[in-house]
């Protein structure tokens, strides 16, 4: 990773960990990372979107006509989106345009939104691996945007026989193509995340620029070491729920893109962790309880960023007395909170793990998505998992649709 831009330490105690498995899995590590190694080489495996030879199907110059817009609508469901409110949320800072997201069915949204803007002057990316994706469907037609020609209108999609190839061609619509062998929650580092940050104003050579930072020297080591103890912990089933205590808002949509990953590559074959995202010092007013003295049944990632804030409290000037609040910043409130909350941890031997990051821009960003992605995948391997697949999600919508007929 980047020099000095993550801190992490951690804390799970000897009983949660089985030294002969972690052997066997130590083991198996070395011959996962060849094969991830293989994939990140091989052109039409979904990894090869951290190669360093990976190149947009399509040259930015001929989305320049596309840039002069103010407002951009996103509509898609998971994988399709949440990669793109990831960025937007961490960069939002280096944002000057309006976003907006459609990613569930919100018919009380899409009529303000309808009735708020001039739907000419918004552009619209409608994103979509099946290109039939019922919600993402439902939400294009009710805003009601298809017109012969429209010059605001982007479709990604799968380059086969479905709805948004189809309206694409009739309606003379711009179309990108979606790599049919990346999954929609791998492929925030290919078009699916790439295009539409590139029109939001985000540099997208440097979310790509360290992205295989994880696989050589201490990083690789990092990597190594984290991904054995979870899979050790996914196979012993003694820790099922992994709460991310977030203390920064930036990376509030990071760990929501996370938990997808999390959920669908790992959750099978009876196993999985619980991702649950946790809003934090708010939650130690409602959750914490639970947290400490509840079921011994979760592992904690404590997420934060080092946040520069002038502004302090001033107590005195209002108030007559010294309290520990005076010329304090928010940022120094919550630190203080977070280690407090570390230092139970460690004294009721609760397993934790810490991700402090130090920096907020583009390549600290494409990092992350990566190390998470490659985690996520030999986490999955070492267990005999299939970290590609979501088959139950695929019975549900195959449900759905008949129910629908």
């Amino acid at each position: 990773m980047t020099k000095n831009y993550l801190s992490t330490r951690k804390n799970i105690q000897k009983k949660y960990l089985n030294k002969h498995n972690i052997k066997k899995l130590s083991k198996n590590f070395n011959k996962i990372f060849d094969e991830v190694i293989t994939d990140i080489n091989t052109s039409g495996r979904t990894l090869n979107i951290l190669n360093s030879n990976f190149k947009l199907n399509i040259d930015t110059k001929d989305l320049k006509k596309f840039k002069k817009f103010k407002d951009i609508a996103l509509i898609g469901m998971g994988g399709s989106i949440l990669g793109v409110k990831a960025i937007n949320n961490f960069l939002e800072i280096k944002i000057k345009k309006k976003i907006h997201f459609f990613d569930n069915l919100d018919s009380k949204k899409i009529l303000r939104f309808k009735k708020e803007k001039n739907l000419k002057e918004v552009l619209f990316l409608i994103i979509s691996k099946s290109g039939d994706t019922i919600e993402t469907l439902a939400n294009l037609f009710t805003l009601d945007i298809i017109k012969n020609k429209s010059r605001n209108i982007i479709f990604i999609s799968e380059k086969k026989n479905n709805t948004l190839l189809r309206l694409s061609k009739k309606f003379n619509l711009f179309y990108i193509e979606h790599r049919n062998y990346v999954g929609g929650r791998f492929s925030v580092l290919s078009e699916v995340g790439l295009i539409p940050a590139y029109l939001m104003g985000i540099n997208i050579y440097k979310l790509r620029k360290n992205i295989k930072a994880h696989l050589v020297g201490k990083k690789k080591l990092l990597l190594k070491n984290n991904s054995i103890e979870l899979a050790n912990l996914l196979n012993l089933k003694k820790l099922n729920n992994l709460i991310f205590l977030n203390y920064s808002s930036e990376l509030e949509h990071f760990l929501f893109w996370c938990q997808q990953l999390v959920a669908e590559s790992l959750g099978k074959k009876n196993r999985g962790f619980l991702p649950v995202i946790s809003t934090v010092p708010k939650d130690h007013h409602s959750l914490l309880q639970l947290y400490l003295d509840g079921p011994k049944d979760k592992l904690f990632y404590i997420f934060s960023i080092d946040e520069k804030m002038k502004e302090k409290i001033n107590i005195e000037k209002i108030h007559n007395e010294s309290l520990f609040l005076n010329n304090k910043t928010l940022n120094t409130v919550k630190t203080a909170q977070k280690n407090a909350l570390i230092k139970t941890l460690k004294k009721h031997n609760i397993p934790f793990k810490e991700f402090k990051i130090k920096k907020i821009d583009e390549t600290v960003l494409g990092e992350l998505f990566s190390y998470f992605i490659l985690e996520t995948i030999i986490i999955g391997k070492l267990n005999k998992i299939n970290p590609y697949d979501q088959p139950a999600v695929e019975e549900v919508k195959v449900i759905t649709k008949k129910l629908l007929s």
